[in-house]
């Protein structure tokens, strides 16, 4: 959608004539390391291009008007400033009165309402993380808005807080974190457990990263994703009753090996191994994308598909075609699903010439397979949450 016509939206809809101000918060990829952040481990997340623009200007009341040009057909939700209690009826704009309500509880200082345009260009349901960019961009909102001095962690912090105690989703902190803290051409080494981070370039100079989405759209709250996270508090029980650690990211594949006997059940087992190895492929990818290898990068994706398919059991007939499929294409590094899986978006490593051809023939062989296409975007890796009022007038 254009500049000029969102702006025409926002004061048709709003009913003003005011110029608002204009924010940005990116969706984000894993390249890998998946299911690894709840479990003390590392993630090597991007904030990519496409992401979640707001459009806002304050009010001389207490009113808070959120409106959706994605979910258009909900019209205008408002609340007050001192009614932020999560409202089923309200539906997506839960998420930024979670922040809002949030970032009142820590003192920060909110004296009036506003109107509030958002317009997402991340696929809804994808698993490139929405509702961690709609939780960042009112985070940067209210920071702009009115004039807040909030440290970037504080606010990342208080972003997964809203996942976790307001809508529901046990989720760790790495979309807020990759969303938050992104940079432009770069990707982000996290240590879940510490919130240490490393930034690496990610210039990728012939080749394209290809997000691909399944079209099969997941609700993460009322899938599995809380039973693996349970799974794996098990497993850890299980090895603390021998071993002094603190988290599954604590462990070495040798000493997963020599003390998984500990774990009595057999599936939480096979969880605990996909935490513990992919923690370790993810530290490897650092260093094998410092060292300019992406061949061997791409083959620590490939393996962390199957880790996640196999051990993790996340993945399912849409992503495994997709990928089985993305792998065996000519000039592919490597390709897996990203985010929490159960449906959702895998990604690809493709050599730009190879491109166009690579989307044909995966997609005729998932539409063949699955019996509905696919969807491909060509991602570039972009800055985190950020006002983007003068740049986005130009």
């Amino acid at each position: 959608m254009r500049n000029q016509q969102l702006l025409n939206t926002f004061q048709t809809i709003f009913s003003t004539t005011e110029t608002p101000r204009i924010f940005f918060a990116p969706g984000r990829i894993n390249l890998i390391g998946e299911h690894t952040d709840y479990n003390g481990g590392h993630v090597f997340p991007a904030s990519i291009s496409y992401g979640t623009y707001a459009l806002v200007q304050k009010r001389n009341d207490q009113k808070l008007r959120f409106y959706s040009q994605n979910f258009s057909h909900t019209g205008i939700i408002e609340c007050n400033l001192a009614e932020l209690d999560y409202l089923q009826r309200d539906g997506w704009a839960n998420f930024p009165k979670g922040m809002i309500k949030f970032m009142q509880e820590r003192g920060y200082n909110i004296a009036t309402g506003m109107d509030i345009l958002y317009y997402g260009v991340i696929p809804n349901g994808a698993g490139l993380s929405s509702s961690a960019s709609i939780e960042m961009l009112t985070g940067v909102v209210l920071e702009g808005l009115y004039n807040l001095t909030i440290d970037r962690v504080d606010m990342i912090l208080l972003g997964q807080k809203v996942e976790n105690d307001y809508i529901g989703v046990n989720s760790g902190i790495m979309d807020q974190f990759a969303i938050g803290k992104g940079k432009k051409d770069h990707a982000l080494l996290l240590n879940c457990e510490t919130l240490e981070y490393t930034y690496t370039p990610l210039e990728l100079k012939i080749h394209q990263i290809i997000i691909m989405n399944t079209n099969k759209q997941r609700t993460l709250s009322s899938s599995k994703y809380n039973e693996r996270r349970a799974q794996c508090e098990h497993a850890l029980a299980n090895l603390q009753t021998e071993l002094p650690i603190k988290s599954l990211g604590d462990l070495t594949v040798e000493q997963f090996e020599q003390w998984k006997h500990l774990i009595k059940d057999k599936t939480h087992q096979k969880r605990a191994k996909h935490a513990v190895y992919e923690n370790v492929r993810t530290i490897e990818a650092l260093q094998k994308l410092n060292d300019g290898k992406l061949a061997d990068f791409g083959k620590l994706m490939n393996e962390s598909h199957a880790s996640l398919q196999n051990d993790y059991e996340v993945t399912g007939l849409e992503l495994d075609t997709l990928v089985s499929a993305a792998q065996q294409q000519s000039g592919v590094i490597g390709a897996r699903m990203t985010g929490a899986g159960f449906g959702g978006c895998a990604i690809a490593i493709v050599e730009k010439e190879h491109v166009d051809r690579f989307k044909i023939i995966v997609n005729d062989y998932y539409t063949k397979i699955v019996g509905y296409p696919a969807t491909f975007y060509l991602a570039t890796i972009g800055d985190g949450a950020k006002e983007i009022t003068e740049e986005w007038r130009v």
